[in-house]
């Protein structure tokens, strides 16, 4: 059962009275999200909206939506990081409740003689340190590593793997407290090293290797097919925390360079649908979110900053072995 820290919201409105606020979060927690609204309202006799479009992330806060509304105070809900606000949005912890002691003791047989690395998502970092103790009473060395950037000790993103890839010379497999394969699969692309879901709520245990590398396959076949285009979109990321236009710029000079023809986009949301309407464009990089190019379905190539970093290898005859092994994909 998902936990919402209710009282840091309550004692934000206490503290500041605000006439009306808004609430988002993931989409597997909206219907935690809605009750919070409710009772927000039931005790403040306030106006609580829901943003109910998607938020993959602190870069997609959807603050305007905030704005737009006129409310005075918005409340993030299920992005744990290590700050209490960012740009404005107060961040509200979302802890799942579910026990991994079941699931641990049963990964034991997976990893016996490994050297490994604990890391989750934010739902479940109050579980890392006892995992890590249940492992380590079996004689499992276990290894945390260290928060960067946004990110707590033993924390990943879906794009971003700092405490996962500094420890990639020093342990020999990666243990992910959750259901998330997605999460999962980026550890394993971005360390290039085994990776085990501890799923707790079917108490299973999978190897996420073989799922990581048909993102990869798929990832570096759209490359390929890029380097074949003369003509590219660049897209630029409107949501608040993917306006990477250097990024954007830079690819644009790169290719101009090589010839191509390039064309410069702007979209909240990248879809397939949405890119179907564009003419005129034999492949496009977009600069908002690494994981809509290797996750999703396109059309056409679509490629992420990494990819993109690729093609640009491949038009200088260069290798592209390792262009995921990265702790940022940005």
């Amino acid at each position: 059962m998902i936990v919402i820290d209710t009282e840091k919201m309550f004692r934000e409105i206490e503290a500041k009275n605000p006439a009306s606020v808004s609430l988002n979060g993931p989409d597997g927690i909206l219907p935690q999200v809605q009750e919070a609204a409710v009772k927000i309202t039931e005790k403040f006799g306030i106006p609580a909206y829901v943003l109910a479009d998607t938020t993959w992330g602190t870069c997609d806060l959807n603050s305007n939506g905030s704005k737009v509304l006129g409310a005075d105070i918005q409340f993030n809900i299920g992005h744990t990081i290590n700050t209490d606000m960012l740009d404005g949005v107060v961040l509200i912890d979302a802890f799942d409740d579910v026990n991994f002691d079941s699931v641990a003791k049963k990964c034991i047989t997976h990893i016996t003689g490994k050297k490994v690395s604990v890391v989750t998502d934010s739902q479940h970092l109050h579980r890392v340190d006892g995992v890590k103790k249940i492992l380590e009473d079996a004689g499992i060395k276990v290894k945390i590593g260290s928060g960067k950037g946004q990110l707590n000790d033993g924390q990943v993103f879906g794009c971003e793997f700092y405490p996962a890839t500094e420890l990639k010379d020093i342990v020999d497999a990666y243990v992910f407290l959750g259901q998330s394969n997605f999460h999962a699969a980026g550890i394993a692309l971005s360390t290039n090293k085994p990776t085990y879901v501890l799923d707790p709520y079917f108490n299973e245990v999978r190897e996420i290797t073989e799922f990581a590398l048909k993102l990869k396959k798929k990832a570096t076949l759209s490359i390929y097919k890029a380097a074949q285009a003369k003509s590219f979109g660049v897209i630029v990321g409107l949501k608040e925390g993917q306006l990477s236009k250097v990024f954007a710029l830079k690819f644009k000079k790169e290719l101009e360079k090589h010839g191509k023809t390039v064309q410069l986009f702007a979209l909240t949301d990248i879809t397939n649908e949405r890119l179907q309407n564009l003419r005129g464009v034999d492949a496009f990089i977009q600069v908002a979110c690494p994981r809509i190019s290797t996750d999703n379905r396109f059309d056409m190539p679509v490629l992420s900053s990494p990819q993109a970093n690729a093609l640009l290898k491949i038009l200088n005859n260069e290798s592209i072995e390792e262009y995921l092994e990265a702790p940022h994909w940005l």
